[in-house]
């Protein structure tokens, strides 16, 4: 008597996060890539949200403010998917992609924890911008902005939690500590 199988449907998986390495500088290649390809195959059932973890920073240079984007883990990103053959292959054909850290053959998802602690750091850091702190305690700066503008001092304090600087200035013959915000000054003098 021969056995007979039933086959059931196999469960609907869900999505997890995974780490995918790619060339540092060009994780925004490989997410647009990934973006588009699964819109044109018609993939978002089993991929989900391709996630450069980064940061909007302000910096001062030469007077003037840039805005910058900084990764918080150059040639990572991470994937929110099922990982499965055609997944898979999305993934080895993406350009400049060195496949997944730790076994490449057997991948293994993200612990919750970790996703959480990441996506968490990611919100935290979209909610406010951080400016890089270009000074140190005796730099020169030159006051370009408020009623102490044109006026050239040394740094004698920085509060990083504030933005702002301790500069002691020449008033009158005196010295004379005034505080401005990390904006207001510039390290370049001759302007």
């Amino acid at each position: 008597m021969a056995k007979t199988q039933i086959i059931t449907p196999e469960a609907p998986r869900s999505k997890e996060w995974y780490v995918l390495r790619v060339y540092t500088s060009q994780e925004k290649i490989v997410k647009n890539y990934i973006d588009g390809e699964v819109k044109r195959l018609g993939m978002q059932d089993r991929v989900g949200e391709v996630l450069i973890p980064s940061e909007t920073v302000v910096e001062m240079h030469d007077g003037r403010k840039r805005q910058r984007t900084r990764n918080f883990f150059p040639g990572y990103i991470l994937i929110e998917m099922i990982l499965d053959e055609k997944t898979r292959h999305l993934i080895d054909s993406a350009p400049s992609t060195l496949g997944f850290p730790g076994n490449p053959q057997n991948p293994q998802p993200l612990r919750q924890d970790e996703v959480d602690r990441i996506l968490g750091r990611v919100a935290e850091k979209t909610e406010r911008i951080v400016v890089e702190i270009p000074f140190q305690i005796d730099d020169k700066v030159k006051i370009i902005d408020g009623p102490f503008k044109d006026f050239i001092g040394s740094i004698k304090d920085i509060n990083n939690e504030k933005r702002k600087l301790k500069v002691l200035v020449s008033i009158f013959g005196r010295s004379t500590p005034v505080e401005v915000d990390f904006l207001q000054v510039t390290t370049n003098i001759a302007q």
